[in-house]
């Protein structure tokens, strides 16, 4: 065989290799193909499981049914609530009180500059012991005088001595007689200024008007208070605000559509917004006979039946005003038995119940059976049991059987 022919059979044939090399390309497209349809499969069939908030069911206590037929806010506010002044304009020279002191009626809060009120007591109680000299001065003249009209007329009876005689002894009579009388008149009118003068001294104390506790102070020592306001803004009009704590109160504002549902003496549940897990008892004082045009809403009064320090004035309030307790001798309704979960648990589904129930980072979904609301809460009747726990405000994707995860601080 010729060496032409030896070198034709080693040269590489492009169009041979050209089949292979398409086909490898093709196995690694269909690689990279089955790699995102396994990730994405894995993706649909693993969802990241939500995040949810649970609560405990709990039994509902076996008692009269009394469920709130009506929801308002409002705050809690003093009856007797005063912001103390003086009665004369001066300068404070001692405050006594400070913001959380509790004070009696009478207490002297504080004082004001009172050497001026002092020198007028003084100069007032001279004057009525100057006048009460001078009164004792004119009564003994007068008693003189009495004595010489005697012996003037019984001289006068005998002819021993002239008529002129007694007439100035009778003249000498009345004139100390009317000026015992006017003397007199200056002795009232001196103790008169001497009490004037007690009170204004009496005004630089200014005292409690009742008791309770100081919630603000207004003035320090050295600056000026008046009753009224005055001085550009440089003059205080108080030295602080007492409120009676026993005189607390609630006040909401019912929509007019719905006053129909409240009556006076009707019990009422109170929770504080700060303290929202406490139920206070209350009952309805009031319903103030006036309608707010604006707002249309009527004013209730609500009296607080459980006093506590943690009650203060301003706090907003939540009440829910029950069903009124039926006459006496009548029978009792006893609330069906159930457990009660937070409203926001419930989803309402063609007019029925449906809650989730979170077990082993699972949830079931339940059809209940619903009862009454009782404040935040809903009575669920039958489907739950004591001690399970509920998904709160369910979100509208989540399903029966899905893997979900608790929230960090459940």
């Amino acid at each position: 065989m010729e060496k032409s022919d030896l070198l034709n059979q080693l040269r590489i044939d492009p169009s041979a290799r050209a089949p292979r090399s398409r086909a490898r390309w093709l196995m690694v497209a269909a690689g990279v193909l089955l790699a995102l349809a396994g990730g994405l499969w894995f993706a649909l069939a693993h969802p990241e499981r939500p995040t949810v908030r649970t609560a405990v069911a709990r039994a509902a206590s076996q008692a009269p049914a009394a469920g709130s037929v009506l929801d308002a806010s409002g705050y809690v506010t003093a009856r007797r609530q005063a912001t103390v002044s003086a009665k004369i304009t001066g300068k404070v020279a001692e405050v006594l009180i400070e913001e959380g002191m509790r004070v009696e009626e009478g207490a002297v809060l504080a004082r004001l500059e009172d050497s001026e009120a002092k020198a007028q007591l003084a100069l007032a109680r001279a004057q009525l012991t100057a006048a009460r000299s001078q009164l004792a001065e004119i009564r003994a003249q007068l008693a003189q005088a009495e004595r010489d009209y005697a012996r003037q007329q019984e001289l006068a009876d005998r002819q021993l001595v002239a008529a002129q005689a007694l007439d100035a002894a009778i003249a000498q009579r009345d004139t100390l007689r009317a000026r015992l009388a006017s003397a007199g008149e200056q002795v009232k009118v001196a103790q008169e200024s001497v009490d004037v003068a007690q009170v204004q001294l009496d005004n630089t104390v200014i005292r409690a008007p009742f008791g309770g506790i100081v919630v603000a102070k207004a003035a320090q020592p050295g600056e000026m208070i008046s009753p009224i306001s005055a001085g550009g803004g440089f003059t205080r009009t108080g030295i602080g605000t007492i409120v009676d704590m026993d005189s607390l109160e609630i006040q909401v504002d019912v929509n007019e559509a719905y006053i129909n549902r409240v009556a006076p003496g009707q019990a009422v549940e109170a929770t504080l917004n700060a303290y929202p897990d406490w139920k206070i008892p209350a009952e309805v004082i009031a319903i103030i006979p006036t309608a707010d045009r604006s707002k249309a809403t009527v004013k209730v009064r609500i009296a607080i039946k459980q006093k506590d320090v943690r009650i203060v004035p301003d706090m907003g309030v939540r009440v829910g005003f029950l069903n009124p307790a039926p006459p006496a001798g009548a029978p009792q309704t006893v609330a069906p038995t159930g457990v009660l979960v937070p409203v926001d648990a419930i989803r309402e589904e063609g007019g029925a119940g449906v809650l989730f129930v979170h077990a082993r980072d699972r949830v079931e979904r339940r059809s209940v059976t619903l009862g009454q609301s009782i404040g935040g809460n809903r009575r669920v009747l039958s489907g739950l049991r004591d001690g399970e726990r509920v998904v709160l405000s369910p979100p509208p994707s989540l399903k029966d059987g899905d893997v979900v995860k608790l929230a960090e601080n459940e």
